[in-house]
């Protein structure tokens, strides 16, 4: 069974998500997060969690460690070996400090032992949210450096390579067999295509694509 709760009834950005086998904690906590304006649903296994489609790209889950079938540890993995960026906030009344190292090393936000204190779930929940904040931030900043990289022809991707490696014009000229007015050219459309402010931003920019040196291309792009 899923409890699903938005406030007002809007759509909203970000949601919480509770996974406990146990129904009187699951509405207990939904309760409370509803009570700080944040929907929730709830899931009373990993399996229901997973087969259920993900609501928004900002989220958090608060996650029981002792579960039947897969428990919240082998849910953690699992969601890390598939990308899933999630931040999760463990609650568990049979954890001991291995378990917890384990946890946070994983990637965990908290590890909370039952009993626990509202404040202190709030306070990882908002943690969790903020982090998740970030990832996003992240991804849409990466997406949209990729989207002006695959606008650069072949030969500027080619030219990219030698400029943030440090090369001058005349060298990446002399390596390519053309003309430094040409290199010119290019440099000026590379940064205007990545919308880079200098030369150090359009390194930043570059080593966040991974894209290292002339050897190292992406996919073919237009011709030149």
């Amino acid at each position: 069974m899923v409890t699903m709760t938005v406030p007002d009834g809007r759509d909203a950005a970000e949601w919480v998500y509770v996974v406990d086998d146990d129904l009187s904690v699951r509405e207990a906590l939904s309760s409370l997060i509803r009570s700080i304006g944040l929907p929730v649903e709830t899931y009373p296994s990993a399996a229901a969690f997973l087969a259920a489609p993900r609501r928004a790209s900002v989220a958090c889950l608060i996650l029981d460690v002792r579960m039947p079938d897969v428990n919240g540890m082998e849910l953690q993995m699992q969601l890390a070996g598939a990308g899933n960026p999630i931040p999760i906030v463990f609650i568990t009344g049979h954890g001991d400090i291995p378990m917890a190292v384990r946890a946070i090393k994983r990637g965990a936000v908290e590890f909370l032992a039952k009993p626990f204190r509202d404040e202190e779930l709030l306070a990882a929940i908002h943690s969790a949210l903020a982090r998740a904040r970030s990832v996003r931030k992240q991804a849409l900043e990466l997406g949209e450096i990729r989207r002006r990289f695959e606008l650069l022809t072949s030969r500027e991707r080619e030219v990219i390579g030698h400029i943030v490696k440090g090369a001058l014009n005349k060298q990446v000229a002399a390596e390519l067999g053309v003309a430094e007015t040409t290199i010119k050219v290019h440099r000026h459309n590379i940064m205007h295509k990545m919308a880079a402010r200098s030369l150090p931003d359009l390194v930043r920019m570059v080593e966040r694509l991974d894209v290292r040196g002339p050897d190292t291309q992406s996919e073919p792009g237009n011709d030149e």
